[in-house]
């Protein structure tokens, strides 16, 4: 524990360091975003259900699979085509081979390669393989490291940043990436309509331009010292991805598909190229005329194809690498891990013992409302629901004891716990006691807004019951059992919730849209080391009329104190990384956020992800902690670098 204690005050000094360099302000910088804070309690040994057996993925030579079945797309998703192989994958063998779990689940579209409309998946292989970022941060050193650039700095007024491109980076079809196919990029996301993504930029840029074909400068309308860290750094997942000038110009970025299997297309900078597509199943084969392998910059990966593939529901999966089928698996209970390990030795994780997780991810777990509907627009109603909600019974049932209830909806990191400890200190959760579970709270703020019990236990008031649907992700597990103990919970404050699983893209887009009640998710996040970026998310400037797509507050919180919350949280966006003003303009901001509490934060996030060892070693583990490990993030072309065969037959 003194050790991993150390690391992390390593990691604040690191990014500290960093940090300072890209903002020459006077005022000292943030710390670091640490990968962890100190390690959870062990979780409860439970016993794990044996996983059921996995249908067969597809027959291969040298047993290289394939998806196993999964539940039956919608007629949306098995009307998209499926591309012609390009080359048979099953001439590679399974140890020549890298088999990943896609995150999200099914993928509606698999057509649909243009990373730029509204609701598109790219976790499939698509940005670990093919979409290579600027640059990255990791987590583990807190540095902010080069890969398509080598440099970004900013002029002392921090309202102009030039960013320098490495040379000899080619695309797939040999063409050179240049200054050109970035402005191109930039000027789209700036000139096309709000619905685009990435277009949190329009806030900031005001021009990009060439200045060479390895150089492009970014005019700011106002000075931004997080510009690099926030835009260009894959902080979080990803970033908006760079696309090739010689094939987009002229086309409508909101309805071109980037997709022609005759055309070669997807093409990216990346060390690998699409083989075939279909809704549970990526293949991708090496690049061997690869930029990085070419000019020495990097070394060409050591596994000729990929594969990323969807095997359904959590048990289905975990077969999978049980049986030796998956390499890499998405976030799992450690039921599920245990049950991997009894039949997989070579099955590891971050931590070789508990609590086995990456702790924490980034974006905490929140209870989220629509805050136009009805009685959900009353901050009241709200702070009822919260004072049903037991945090700690929720981390030892859903969480298996794995990961810490949320203080707040910041990710547990110490540069942000930090902030949390100034809200402690100033009295805030004395006055809104956000941790307490108080069932009698509840009642009487019911019973004050005219609602009565039933003869069944529910309140309800002028005949309708106090009822509501919670809303998951159908691939995430993890907010699934939060969402179960929260049905369970609410019961016993006299409320009837329900909870239903939506596929992916449908879920993302209700939020978007307002098309929601509640849900349980984890759009809070964005702040690593700084609190502008989280706490932006419900700023009034994102503000859209239901049925309109918002790129942030879908939860539409508006109203005078929402107002007064968003004109702090601009001020802050404004000042550089550590200004002593910031404190007190994160009070203020955070008061007016508790006494509205339009989402609720939960739990911590923990990342259990196995990786299996038969056929490759070079995982990211926390006794070699070169990289962060979820392989759905844009970083995991650094561990694919990494990766080692293992000769195993």
């Amino acid at each position: 524990m003194r050790t991993r204690f150390g690391l992390l005050i390593a990691l604040v000094t690191i990014l500290a360091v960093v940090l300072a360099s890209c903002a020459p302000a006077p005022a000292p910088p943030a710390p670091a975003a640490p990968a962890a804070t100190t390690a959870p309690a062990a979780p409860a040994a439970t016993k794990a259900p044996e996983p059921t057996k996995a249908s067969e993925p597809t027959k291969a030579a040298a047993a290289a699979p394939a998806a196993t079945k999964a539940p039956e797309p919608t007629k949306a998703a098995a009307a998209a085509p499926a591309a012609p192989a390009k080359k048979d994958i099953r001439t590679i063998p399974r140890n020549k081979t890298a088999i990943f779990d896609i995150d999200g689940g099914r993928v509606l579209a698999p057509d649909q390669w243009n990373p730029y409309v509204p609701g598109n998946r790219r976790d499939h292989g698509y940005h670990q393989a093919i979409l290579e970022p600027l640059f990255m941060l990791n987590y583990q050193t807190g540095k902010i490291e080069p890969w398509l650039a080598e440099s970004m700095t900013p002029n002392a007024t921090l309202d102009e940043w030039t960013m320098k491109l490495r040379k000899g980076v080619e695309w797939s079809d040999g063409k050179p990436f240049t200054a050109d196919d970035v402005v191109f990029t930039y000027k789209m996301i700036l000139d096309k309509p709000a619905e685009l993504g990435g277009s949190g930029l329009k806030e900031w840029v005001k021009t990009v331009d060439k200045v060479d074909d390895q150089t492009v400068k970014f005019t700011l309308s106002k000075p931004n010292p997080r510009f690099l860290l926030d835009y260009f750094s894959v902080k979080i997942w990803g970033d908006s991805p760079i696309v090739p000038k010689h094939i987009w110009e002229g086309q409508d970025p909101l309805t071109f598909k980037f997709y022609d299997p005759a055309k070669g297309w997807p093409i990216g900078t990346g060390p690998y190229t699409l083989n075939s597509v279909s809704n549970t199943e990526f293949t991708y084969l090496r690049n061997d005329n690869w930029w990085g392998a070419k000019t020495g910059a990097k070394k060409l990966p050591e596994p000729e194809a990929l594969i990323w593939t969807w095997a359904g529901p959590e048990e289905s999966r975990a077969a999978l690498m049980a049986d030796g089928k998956l390499d890499s698996l998405m976030d799992v209970t450690a039921g599920a891990l245990k049950a991997i390990q009894a039949k997989n030795k070579n099955v590891i994780t971050w931590y070789d013992k508990e609590p086995f997780a990456w702790v924490p991810d980034p974006c905490s777990r929140t209870f989220e409302f629509n805050t136009t509907v009805k009685p959900w627009d009353d901050p009241e109603m709200r702070w009822a629901v919260n004072y049903c909600f037991d945090r700690p019974a929720i981390v030892k049932i859903a969480y298996e004891g794995t990961t810490l209830p949320s203080k707040h909806f910041f990710p547990a990191y110490p540069p942000l716990d930090r902030f949390v400890k100034l809200a402690e200190d100033a009295g805030q959760y004395k006055t809104y006691d956000l941790w307490t579970t108080d069932p009698a709270k509840s009642a009487k703020i019911f019973e004050s807004k005219g609602y009565k019990k039933n003869a069944q236990g529910i309140y309800e008031k002028d005949g309708k019951p106090l009822q509501f649907t919670i809303t998951t992700h159908e691939a995430f597990i993890e907010k699934q059992r939060i969402a179960q103990q929260m049905v369970e919970q609410l019961a016993k404050c006299g409320v009837s919730a329900t909870h239903r699983n939506e596929a992916g893209s449908v879920w993302g887009d209700n939020l978007n849209f307002g098309k929601f009640e509640t849900r349980m998710g984890w759009q809070m996040c964005g702040s690593v080391n700084e609190p502008w970026n989280s706490m932006d998310q419900l700023s009034t400037q994102w503000l859209k009329p239901v049925g309109e797509r918002a790129s942030r507050n879908g939860w539409r919180w508006s109203g005078p104190d929402a107002e007064a919350y968003s004109k702090l949280v601009a001020e802050i966006g404004t000042l550089p990384l550590g200004d002593p003003k910031i404190d007190g303009l994160f009070l203020k901001a955070n008061e007016l956020y508790l006494k509205n509490l339009p989402v609720i934060p939960i739990t911590q996030a923990k990342k259990i992800i196995p990786f299996d060892t038969t056929y490759w070693t070079g995982w990211p583990t926390f006794k070699d902690q070169y990289i962060h490990p979820p392989t759905w993030w844009q970083h995991t072309h650094e561990i694919l670098q990494h990766l080692k065969a293992t000769g195993a037959k």
